[in-house]
């Protein structure tokens, strides 16, 4: 048994400098390879962290951007159907006043081409009855010159 606790003694020995090493490569490593690379690790996840926060917060900027356009975009639409509609009834407004204007100008027209002819036909009238009893006095003159010199005849 003493030789057995003997070499496990110079087992022992012989491998501290080994678990020294280790240990010293272990403080080594975790200072110059392992902690950068957490260090790395650490601010690459903050990073995309925060561009991932940002892009959401870009996404809802851009989101309510969107509902504003669209709002605006349907006012707008709107005013642009109710200028349509404004012109429309004022041209239509435009156009009766023009129809009315038409057909008053037309019936102050026919009024004055119906008094015209009114006129007309009274002087035709007249001249007609005048000229009629000319006519019906030159026919009695001539009637009555004929019976009267054949009336004179037989008397005498």
């Amino acid at each position: 048994m003493g030789d057995l606790l003997r070499q496990l003694a110079h087992l022992f020995v012989q491998t501290v400098p080994t678990v020294i090493f280790v240990f010293f490569l272990l403080v080594i490593l975790d200072r110059l390879f392992f902690r950068p690379i957490l260090e790395v690790l650490k601010r690459r996840e903050e990073a995309t962290a925060g561009a991932l926060s940002r892009a959401h917060e870009v996404a809802a900027a851009s989101e309510t951007k969107s509902r504003e356009y669209d709002a605006s975009f349907k006012t707008a639409r709107q005013e642009v159907y109710r200028q349509r509609e404004t012109d429309r009834r004022a041209a239509m407004a435009e156009r009766e006043e023009r129809l009315h204007k038409a057909r008053a100008a037309a019936d102050a027209s026919l009024k004055a081409a119906l008094a015209d002819l009114t006129a007309q036909a009274g002087t035709a009238r007249q001249e007609l009855s005048i000229k009629t009893q000319a006519l019906g006095q030159e026919i009695a003159e001539s009637i009555l010159s004929e019976a009267a010199p054949s009336g004179r005849e037989g008397r005498a």
